[in-house]
């Protein structure tokens, strides 16, 4: 009777213990709501927290007479924590979402209009699949988000969403940061006669309905959401190859004649430009390659495959640099892209550096004069010297692509250029697909040379303040500016200013 009664007692604290256990892995695992934002330190709303897309699926339908936007998203998505709902960047009028195949409910936070909050009709463990379905409809160009910008382009024969650092709010709903990268399928149907342009190879041309054409495009290398884009009018259209690989470019039929005229010519350089670059930074990261001539905007962008080139370069007296530019994007920026904005030397310094190697190829300027010349540029009291490249805070400032290039252009006077561009394409093919940071950099760059590289990288990137020495060093006296110095000058303006669309 003792014992039975230890043992009952013993077993009671047992189950008692067990519940308190139970109770408190239950309460430990409630699912909770995704971040709005994945906490990037310059743009805390873009993108999402609770989940990781792997894929989009776009459909749309597209007017160009009215401006007006139709269609449905698929996002196939793996949840990274315990969800209770979730955020969607998109600023377009939402009709239905189902998640997992189950309706769903959405709201608009009414802080921000371009959060959309998702509510699962049941919680969705972490680990799980997400297969969020959104349909929509909208007039893009009337969506202004933060009360002062939208990155939708209206023309006169339709409309197009190109911009840097948000875009995909204006034509569908996603993660919108590049830390979290995706696949893409677009598909757009548009009027008999009106193109639609996306990232990719086209997979070819649908006529589901009389007066009607669905383009439906591919990319099949992960993706950064602002780096997939769409043009919908009346464009010229050539296609071709280019070691294989679809060589699509594209131009708005509304452009002035002289400015079609020089598009051509330039973007015609693309495959000469890329087969060079493959050269210095390794083999080219992706699947197509091409350009789109777009009228509306002054700024280009690097369109992951297809960068966007707007109409302030026609102009310029050497418009080359803007197409070596957009191309190196296609390593550095696109291929290894930004773990946060604050990184974004990593692109621009790339790229700018970019020109320089494209000068010194075509007998315009070496990188030595090209260096020396942006360096005198600025005198030591120049706001320009204050700007930290590592964390410049604004993200489209001079020194991000000047003073980054010169980095670049130290460090290879540092460790010779062998090293340095071993460091160029071990660096891409160690983090090509993903993302990266500039500790990141500076460890391979130092593993590569086999030296401590502190000094160096503190000087150009991490200080404010004029370096005593140029980026050719003490030793290295350089004379006379290079003929293509004034061109590129007047290149990096227009990038600050437009800011590739916003700021």
């Amino acid at each position: 009777m003792t014992m039975w009664t230890k043992a009952r007692v013993g077993f009671g604290a047992l189950a008692a213990g067990l519940a308190t256990v139970m109770l408190a892995t239950t309460a430990a695992a409630a699912p909770t709501p995704g971040a709005p934002g994945v906490g990037d330190p310059y743009y805390p709303g873009a993108g999402n927290g609770g989940y990781n897309v792997g894929h989009y699926d776009i459909r749309l339908t597209y007017q160009p007479k009215t401006d007006e936007l139709s269609g449905q998203t698929t996002i196939k998505a793996t949840a990274t924590q315990d969800l209770s709902r979730f955020n969607l960047d998109f600023g377009l009028t939402v009709s239905a979402i189902t998640v997992n195949d189950a309706a769903a409910e959405f709201a608009t936070d009414p802080a921000d209009p371009s959060e959309l909050i998702v509510t699962p009709s049941s919680p969705v463990a972490k680990g799980q699949s997400l297969r969020v379905l959104v349909k929509y409809s909208g007039i893009p160009s009337t969506v202004v988000i933060e009360g002062r910008y939208t990155a939708w382009t209206r023309t006169a024969t339709g409309g197009f969403a190109v911009s840097q650092p948000r875009v995909a709010e204006w034509w569908f709903p996603s993660s919108d940061h590049p830390s979290d990268k995706a696949t893409f399928a677009v598909s757009a149907e548009v009027p008999d006669g009106t193109s639609a342009l996306s990232n990719g190879v086209l997979a070819g041309k649908d006529d589901e309905r009389p007066g009607w054409t669905r383009w439906n495009w591919k990319s099949k290398y992960p993706m950064a959401t602002y780096l997939a884009f769409i043009a919908l009018g009346e464009y010229e259209v050539h296609q071709s190859t280019w070691r294989g690989k679809p060589y699509i470019t594209a131009y708005d039929e509304s452009l002035k004649p002289e400015w079609l005229a020089t598009a051509k010519e330039q973007i015609g350089t693309t495959p000469e430009v890329t087969d060079f670059l493959s050269d210095k930074f390794g083999p080219y990261p992706f699947e197509a390659i091409g350009g789109v001539a777009v009228n509306g905007i002054g700024y280009a962008i690097e369109n992951q495959t297809r960068p966007a080139y707007g109409t302030s370069f026609w102009d310029l007296p050497e418009p080359g640099w803007v197409i070596a530019h957009e191309q190196a994007h296609q390593w550095f920026g696109d291929s290894v892209s930004v773990a946060d904005w604050s990184h974004m030397w990593l692109n621009e310094g790339f790229a700018t550096y970019a020109e320089w190697l494209w000068s010194e190829e075509r007998g315009l300027g070496t990188a030595d004069q090209l260096a020396q010349a942006f360096y005198e540029k600025y005198p030591a009291d120049d706001p320009f010297w204050q700007v930290v490249v590592a964390d410049p805070k604004k993200i489209f400032e001079s020194a991000v692509y000047e003073r980054g290039a010169m980095a670049l252009h130290a460090l290879r006077g540092e460790v010779g250029d062998r090293k340095f561009f071993e460091i160029l394409r071990s660096w891409h093919k160690l983090k090509k697909g993903g993302n990266a940071t500039t500790a990141e950099f500076i460890a391979r760059a130092e593993r590569v040379a086999g030296e401590q590289l502190d000094e160096l990288f503190e000087t150009w990137i991490y200080a404010k303040g004029k370096p005593a020495t140029s980026p050719n060093g003490a030793d290295v006296q350089v004379k006379g500016e290079p003929k293509s110095f004034d061109g590129m000058v007047k290149l990096h303006k227009h990038f600050v200013e437009h800011g590739h669309g916003q700021h």
